[in-house]
């Protein structure tokens, strides 16, 4: 909820100051000629400016709550140091002393133990160690004279009574009295993520640039990041060839559409991971079964989307077409091919972005190599860096791939948008 509240404040903050500075100056084109803008899809373009502040933002959260070294303002980070606190002790006989404890918190390399002296009376003074987000058990009744007679018992943290299973908030910490008399000092973590959950950018950019020169695993970075590329267009390309004709052929025959609607609208909400125990049996767990999970991915998106195009052209230009005297083929060839392009590519640009994120359950099992598999080997020894490194570079190469795709659409397809 914090990281959520930081961004949500950095876009409010963002767009109030980017709407003050922005001087726009004169416009001459078809959008600033529109009467009426808001709701209109196609007056809307992408604000850049927003898109770049968009990353950086990310950026500086990301860093901001990992302690980044390139990023200036960070959030508080878990305490390192010394920290001390009392504990008061009471005997059988009912007689009470007090012994402090200080606790050096650490990043690093393990430091050595604050030396401390005893001091007086039957609670004696200790020291430990810990590392940052962590926590250390420590035993008073080890160190303290008349720990071991009946009745000895630590009755107070810091001036504050304290029972069993009951903690104390101390300076720069918490400390638990367990059940067995033991204290369990808990240094503040402050609001800075732990490497193991989040990495900071550089060390992620670090990881990127050993595995591109040395790979990982005895593989390339470059053929991980092929052969999940090789098994995603595989997968795309299968279920864009059976889905399509599919769709028009459900578009325009209700035989069709009666047959398949009740499989294509089962099949459509199953998440393609519930399909790999099936997949497994029946294709095995080499590349066939892979590629059979991919196309299974695209195949009920690209069909729908084929269909969901022939049912939205204008029953205006069936009209007029079959009004000049066009033949079925050519209907089909001139109008509602071209009419539905837009909705397939849509269509294929959802499709793609689920097979990217199938394929990384599609090489779970028996993968030698790709992206996904990567990802996986590196979470079972807890390199959140090479984790957090791979779903970036998916990312990445989908991003890409979603750019081509609508780059491909703006030039198949100039006429989307304009009736």
């Amino acid at each position: 909820m914090i990281v959520l509240g930081f961004y949500a404040a950095l876009f409010v903050a963002s767009f109030l100051v980017v709407r003050l500075l922005r001087r726009r100056g004169a416009r001459n084109d078809l959008t600033s000629r529109k009467t009426v803008t808001f709701g209109d899809e196609s007056a809307i373009r992408p604000d850049r400016t927003a898109s770049v502040i968009s990353v950086l933002a990310i950026f500086l959260i990301w860093g901001a709550f990992t302690g980044s070294r390139i990023v200036p303002l960070h959030v508080p980070g878990p305490f390192l140091g010394d920290m001390s606190f009392t504990y008061t002790a009471e005997n059988a006989a009912g007689q009470r002393d007090d012994a402090t404890v200080t606790v050096r918190a650490y990043r690093g390399d393990k430091p050595a133990a604050p030396e401390v002296a005893p001091g007086e009376g039957f609670a004696r003074d200790d020291s430990a160690v810990v590392a940052a987000w962590r926590s250390v058990l420590i035993r008073p009744a080890d160190n303290d004279h008349d720990s071991g007679q009946e009745g000895y018992r630590i009755v107070a943290i810091d001036g504050q009574p304290v029972g069993p299973d009951q903690s104390v908030e101390v300076a720069q910490g918490r400390v638990l009295l367990t059940s067995k008399g033991s204290l369990n000092i808990e240094p503040s973590k402050g609001l800075q993520m732990e490497p193991i959950w989040l990495p900071a950018p550089e060390t992620v950019v670090a990881r990127f640039f050993e595995i591109a020169r040395d790979g990982y695993q005895n593989i390339s970075l470059w053929e991980h990041l092929g052969a999940s590329l090789m098994r995603v267009l595989a997968g795309f390309a299968l279920g864009s060839l059976v889905g399509i004709p599919l769709g028009y052929a459900m578009g325009l025959s209700g035989w069709f559409r009666g047959w398949f609607d009740p499989i294509v609208e089962f099949m459509r909400p199953v998440p393609p991971l519930a399909l790999i125990p099936l997949v497994i049996i029946w294709f095995g767990i080499w590349e066939s079964g892979k590629i059979v999970l991919l196309f299974l991915a695209a195949l009920w998106i690209m069909t729908i989307a084929a269909r969901s195009g022939v049912s939205g052209v204008r029953i205006s230009k069936i009209h007029a077409a079959y009004s000049l005297g066009a033949s079925k083929t050519q209907i089909l060839r001139h109008v509602i091919i071209p009419n539905s392009l837009p909705d397939i590519f849509t269509g294929a640009r959802v499709a793609m972005g689920v097979c990217w994120g199938t394929v990384v359950a599609a090489e779970l099992v028996a993968a030698q190599k790709g992206a996904g598999m990567m990802i996986i080997a590196a979470s079972k020894f807890q390199l959140t860096d090479i984790v957090v490194m791979g779903i970036i570079l998916i990312g990445v190469i989908g991003y890409g791939i979603d750019t081509l795709m609508r780059m491909a659409e703006k030039a198949l397809v100039p006429w989307k948008g304009r009736g």
